[in-house]
């Protein structure tokens, strides 16, 4: 067995790159129900366990456990049986997930993605896309508008 030549602070950029990884998982279920949450409300004026249920495809049981997490974490208020709010916190994390989406989305598109695939694309990097990756993507966006 030979042994490869190692580049200095790998191990530590990789680890650093995996802690914000689990970072970022760990809150992106959270920013997808409020963005659904503030969607829903924008739309139809209110926001149900069961319609936030059906449009993410999963158990009512699943919503109801999430929206106990997303209240313990000051997102949302509901009483039981009831409609779902956002609270200021939860507004706020709603409409930074919207703009991450639209600046990713834009981006993507901008270089030539078709639009499905950088709609659903999005929806992913939005979680994971860095502050500054973000600033440089909109500067890029704004250097080249047609």
């Amino acid at each position: 067995m030979t042994q490869r030549a190692k580049k200095p602070g790998t191990a530590k950029i990789r680890s650093a790159a995996f802690r914000r990884i689990r970072a970022d998982h760990s809150s992106e279920l959270a920013e997808d129900y409020v963005e659904l949450i503030a969607d829903l409300i924008d739309e139809k004026g209110e926001a149900r366990g069961s319609e936030v249920a059906i449009r993410l495809g999963v158990a009512n049981a699943t919503v109801v456990k999430t929206m106990k997490r997303l209240q313990d974490l000051g997102l949302v208020t509901q009483e039981p049986y009831r409609s779902i709010f956002l609270t200021e916190e939860g507004w706020r994390m709603a409409e930074d997930g919207r703009r991450k989406h639209k600046i990713v989305e834009a981006f993507l598109l901008a270089l030539g993605v078709s639009e499905d695939t950088a709609r659903l694309d999005s929806e992913g990097i939005e979680h994971h896309v860095s502050e500054e990756t973000l600033r440089a993507m909109a500067r890029f966006l704004a250097q080249n508008a047609r």
